[in-house]
């Protein structure tokens, strides 16, 4: 194939899509280039269909090359792995604008591969997968609706930014990708700092216009090195089948619709599939009946909301189901909240911890690890299947990801709260919007933890369903049924005074900004009803943390006194740990964080960091430990790693002939600091002491070094000691000493 390149400048940077150069043996294969970020992307299709198979076989993968930005993985192997949390949320980032546009009977299993070669880590390269994944498709032989463009829109300073630098992300107030084809929206992602449904609108609208240069890049390519196109496969509905079921079921889908209970509504509809299934068994295969049987369901709940205004139950558009909220569940948890919408249970559970415990990322992002962490997880119980316990797969990272990102714009920063803080969501029942009770049970759960969240937070799911005539109906907090016979799950999260994260997903080809505009309202209001409910149980955090939770005091010391506190390879702080029973953290500013259940533990911990790190002042008097002896004098402990020189003549007040005479190793001293040289060695006395008591000492003299001292920049500077003759005089009538004891 000959080598293909095409550019557009999109936001004064260049955008470069380039084919023909590498992976040929790919059904088809692109690299999309912007500043210095490059992805391969590729496709790759099986010629035949999957036998027995009733969905779109699509597979997505994004490999994250550690490489790419210069670094080695971690762990024992030094290789990638399993993907990171990342990688699986740029995968589904990917696929969910593009799953839409491949024709629903396509049973031809799609292989879709992005690998990131190159990473700036100023340019997103999620966003590069969306482009490359559209222009590959749009290259390949596979019938594709598209193409799409994908842009990221920033909101700082009052001004809508096109897709700003990584590191200009933190002072953004919207980090929003929107993806579109020429005349509709088809996927909106987002996290906000309680921004405005106006703002929101506008940055979609203005997203949307800039995807229009990517989608004509892409039509450039596609004429230049575009394969034909196969034939589109169609609906394979037994219209015959459809028929026949359409008159026996008539009467009885109404009631089965209108049932309440989904568990009831569950097992009326397959009483009735049974009942089909023998009438019309001789006539038409099984497969034939579950599709017709699917059809009318569809048909069914679409046509009770567009024509009479009514949904499945009863409920009106804009009806929530009932709600019911309660915290302080769990007597042993730091904080929990059970959170209950209709049929969609979710209770979650908050655990705090050092800042040890923050999940260091390993990945191609600037940031190296993070204190919040939310962990979703979805049973097979919660909607009474037998399913196998196994890894978290795609969905439950996007869930938690997703409520994560709706709670973290209401933490507080480790200045004021050091704690790390993991909130763990489980899904006790699901009948639709689960991220979204995650998102409300979590709120509580953290209040009830005494985290000093700014404000609540609730989010809701809202549904769509279209027909002829461009009719369209929204749907307030769908339920499960209308989310799978629907064509669109929206779901908004965020406080009384804004938006903190949205996820739109859609089953057709694009929605009109209309849909957006009047979803984002219609979500607004629900949000203020369940944050009513909500504050019934709790409206703000705890005063304290559970008792069961750790207590964390912050400290700082000298950046330069660290090495103390840690010790040679971490000798030093482990023994305070052992000793203290308390977690100790220390930062490179300084700061240090101790927690304990026990504060007289804590009290304990900080007593040990500020004697390693204050400094001894002249005149100060310590109860030392003897831990080195010389010919010239003793060593001694004064604090914790910090020691001070007595000199031979400085021991007693009288002329000591050997050190070991007055002290040994282990004994413990009274000294006073006489003096502190610019090196910051310390010198001791005990004599000093001595004067002090004795009876005619005068002030002005006490502590001065005598002439032989070591340090002094006059001395000997430690070296040998002047000889005396005659031997040793025996104590100073009148005079004492302090006592001292030997181990």
């Amino acid at each position: 194939m000959e080598q293909q390149s095409f550019s557009c400048e999109i936001a004064g940077r260049t955008l470069t899509i380039e084919t023909g150069k590498i992976a040929q043996q790919a059904n088809a294969a692109v690299t999309v280039r912007y500043g210095e970020t490059i992805v391969l992307v590729t496709v790759c299709f099986a010629l035949e269909a999957r036998e027995g198979i009733d969905f779109l076989p699509l597979t997505i993968d994004y490999e994250e090359r550690l490489y790419a930005a210069g670094k080695i993985p971690g762990g024992f192997i030094r290789r990638e792995g399993r993907p990171s949390e990342a990688a699986t949320l740029a995968c589904r980032q990917t696929d969910r604008p593009i799953r839409p546009l491949l024709p629903k009977g396509w049973h031809n299993e799609i292989q879709i591969v992005t690998t990131v070669l190159s990473a700036d880590q100023e340019n997103d390269p999620d966003i590069l997968s969306v482009i490359g994944a559209s222009a590959a498709l749009s290259l390949s032989e596979i019938p594709f609706a598209g193409p799409i463009g994908a842009v990221n829109v920033g909101y700082i300073n009052g001004e809508l930014i096109l897709n700003p630098r990584m590191t200009q992300l933190k002072e953004s107030h919207l980090d929003l990708v929107v993806v579109s084809t020429r005349e509709k929206v088809i996927m909106v992602e987002a996290g906000a700092k309680e921004i405005s449904e106006d703002i929101v609108l506008k940055a979609v609208k203005f997203a949307h216009e800039a995807n229009q240069a990517i989608i004509q890049l892409q039509d450039q390519l596609q004429q230049a090195a575009g394969k034909p196109k196969l034939p589109v496969p169609g609906e394979k509905v037994n219209a015959e089948a459809l028929a026949a079921l359409t008159k026996i079921v008539d009467a009885k889908m109404g009631k089965v619709m209108a049932l309440s209970d989904k568990n009831q509504r569950e097992e009326a509809m397959d009483e009735l599939a049974v009942e089909l299934a023998t009438s019309l068994e001789e006539k038409y295969s099984e497969k034939d009946i579950a599709a017709a049987i699917e059809t009318r369901v569809r048909a069914e709940v679409r046509a009770d909301v567009l024509d009479k205004g009514r949904r499945i139950s009863g409920r009106g558009l804009t009806e929530i189901r009932p709600i019911t909220c309660e915290v302080g569940l769990l007597p042993r948890t730091h904080g929990s909240g059970l959170f209950t919408r209709g049929q969609t249970q979710v209770m979650s559970i908050t655990t705090l911890g050092s800042t040890r415990k923050e999940q260091m990322l390993d990945g191609l992002g600037i940031e190296e690890s993070k204190r919040f962490i939310h962990h979703y997880n979805f049973p097979g119980y919660s909607t009474g299947e037998v399913r196998r316990v196994g890894a978290v797969g795609r969905r439950e990272i996007g869930h938690g990801a997703l409520a994560e990102r709706a709670l973290l714009p209401t933490m507080p920063g480790d200045e004021e709260f050091p704690y790390t803080i993991r909130l763990v969501s489980e899904v006790l029942s699901s009948s639709g919007s689960t991220s979204m009770a995650s998102v409300c049970a979590g709120s509580l759960s953290l209040m009830d933890a005494g985290v000093p969240v700014k404000k609540p937070v609730a989010g809701v799911a809202m549904g769509l369903i279209t027909g002829s005539n461009n009719r369209f109906a929204i749907l307030t907090d769908i339920e499960g049924v209308e989310d799978f016979n629907g064509d669109m799950d929206f779901k908004v999260a965020g406080t009384r005074d804004g938006i903190t994260a949205i996820q739109m997903d859609t089953k057709l080809k694009g929605i009109s900004l209309e849909v957006v505009e009047q979803t984002l309202n219609k979500a607004k209001d629900a949000r203020m009803f369940i944050l009513d409910k909500m504050a019934q149980a709790i409206s703000a955090s705890r005063p304290d943390v559970s008792r069961f939770a750790p207590r964390m005091t912050k400290i700082k010391i000298d950046p330069s006194k660290i090495g103390a506190v840690i010790g040679t390879g971490g000798k030093t702080i482990r023994a305070i740990i052992e000793q203290t029973k308390a977690t100790v953290d220390v930062s490179d500013d300084g700061t240090v964080v101790i927690g304990s259940n026990d504060m007289e533990s804590t009290q304990k911990a900080i007593a040990m960091i500020e004697g390693l790190t204050r400094d001894a002042q002249i005149g100060e008097v310590f109860t030392g430990k003897v831990s080195r002896i010389f010919e010239f004098g003793a060593m001694v402990e004064i604090l914790p790693g910090k020691e001070g020189m007595v000199h031979i003549s400085e021991l007693a007040d009288f002329r000591v002939g050997k050190v070991e005479d007055v002290v040994k190793i282990g004994d413990e001293v009274k000294v006073k600091v006489i003096n502190v040289d610019e090196k910051g060695r310390i010198n001791l006395s005990r004599r000093a002491l001595f004067e002090k008591d004795a009876p005619g000492s005068e002030a002005a003299g006490e502590g001065a070094p005598s002439a032989d001292y070591p340090f002094r920049k006059s001395g000997s500077g430690g070296g040998d000691r002047p000889r005396f003759s005659g031997g040793d005089r025996g104590p100073r009538q009148g005079g004492s000493r302090p006592p001292f004891k030997r181990d």
